[in-house]
């Protein structure tokens, strides 16, 4: 849609084609946290969250930056702000204003949005094919945005169906991944039962030499949340089918002050109310001690120390990739043109998840969207000005 609003103010004629009954379902999806827009920190440090795609998104996100997304938001009457973490939302706080300003601003500049409309390829003339509320409909524009997401939240609209249509056509791809997602863990079933649903609130996940403070939610068959998010492209990608982690439930105290907290005598305390009383651990925290050690109640002041700094972990398998937050893998970035122009398909041009890059949560995934769909559009105008037989 961003990438239309480019297209129709340059004076062409753009429809969007929708499979869904409405447009953005995923962008209001993404609304539910806030709309996590993009993130305020240096371009140099905003470009290494991208990892090994840092190099090829890097044109794209400096000609359509954090500052210009910005100042896009607030230029369909939605002002934003800085958080405390130095993520970048709508006042708002909500997807539903900017996408309502989107569809009227596409309105006026005279672009249709077609829903109900399910892509289905090409037919054998290269024509687009469509399933359409009055059946089967095929047309030949002179240019094509594909922009279809990945394949995590395939109920919003995006499950990956078009993998197997441009494979037919021999576009590199690489496998559809889970990115951004919880991992499992074999909970006891005790452990399970009492605390499915409740967060380890301002602990660090630690991986690979890797620590990333924040919440951890622990869900019936795993955790998730933001620290196990930063991590996950690392834990999926790793070697071993089970990985381990480790939790540090005091980020903010040293070994030496934790002992010195445990120091006090015991008494007749439970080891539940010492923990409470002397490190102020909920319940939750205390029985994960437990869960990796469950003779951790009768250890050492020195010994739960340790514990407590790194309690260990063992992942199993990556959350499925429909419970997602984001995909990794897609189109291969070295099969477009620096317009995101297919290169063995003139005139095609894609953006957004469904090519080959990932990111942490932190509004990278956003700015990268918008980013890749800016060149795209732009590389489209370009196409449409030197376009053969024009």
């Amino acid at each position: 849609m961003f990438a239309a609003e480019i297209a129709a103010a340059a004076g062409h004629a753009v429809t969007i084609y929708e499979r869904k009954p409405s447009p953005g379902r995923k962008f209001l999806m993404a609304g539910r946290g806030g709309l996590n827009l993009t993130h305020s920190e240096t371009l140099e440090i905003f470009l290494t969250r991208y990892g090994a795609a840092r190099w090829k998104l890097a044109p794209a996100i400096e000609r359509f930056s954090p500052g210009a997304l910005r100042d896009w938001c607030e230029g369909l009457g939605e002002p934003v702000f800085v958080g405390t973490s130095g993520r970048v939302f709508p006042k708002s706080l909500k997807a539903s204003p900017l996408l309502r300003a989107l569809v009227a601003r596409l309105e006026s500049k005279g672009a249709r949005i077609l829903t109900r409309h399910e892509w289905t390829g090409w037919d054998g003339s290269g024509n687009l094919a469509f399933i359409t509320p009055e059946g089967a409909a095929t047309l030949r524009p002179d240019a094509t945005l594909l922009a279809l997401g990945g394949a995590s939240w395939p109920k919003l609209g995006s499950d990956g169906g078009w993998e197997d249509i441009l494979q037919r056509r021999n576009v590199p791809l690489s496998p559809l991944r889970p990115s951004n997602c919880g991992f499992s863990v074999a909970w006891s079933e005790l452990f399970r039962n009492k605390f499915a649903g409740q967060p380890l609130k301002t602990v660090a996940l630690s991986f690979g030499g890797v620590s990333i403070p924040g919440d951890v939610m622990i869900t019936r068959n795993g955790i998730e949340g933001g620290p196990v998010y930063a991590l996950s492209a690392a834990l999926r990608d790793a070697d071993a089918g089970e990985t381990m982690v480790a939790i540090d439930l005091r980020p903010a105290l040293t070994p030496a002050a934790i002992m010195e907290k445990l120091s006090a005598p015991r008494g007749s305390k439970s080891f539940s109310t010492w923990m409470q009383k002397a490190l102020g651990l909920p319940p939750v925290a205390i029985s994960l001690l437990r869960e990796a050690d469950p003779e951790a109640p009768s250890r050492s002041a020195g010994k739960i120390a340790a514990l407590i700094k790194a309690v260990p972990l063992r992942l199993g398998a990556p959350f499925p990739l429909e419970r997602a937050v984001s995909t990794a893998g897609g189109i291969k970035l070295t099969a477009l043109t620096q317009d995101y122009m297919l290169k063995d398909m003139p005139g095609v041009f894609a953006a957004g998840e469904m090519l080959d890059w990932e990111a942490p949560t932190g509004g990278y995934l956003l700015q990268a969207t918008f980013a890749t769909a800016f060149c795209a559009a732009h590389g489209m105008l370009k196409w449409l000005d030197v376009m053969p037989n024009k």
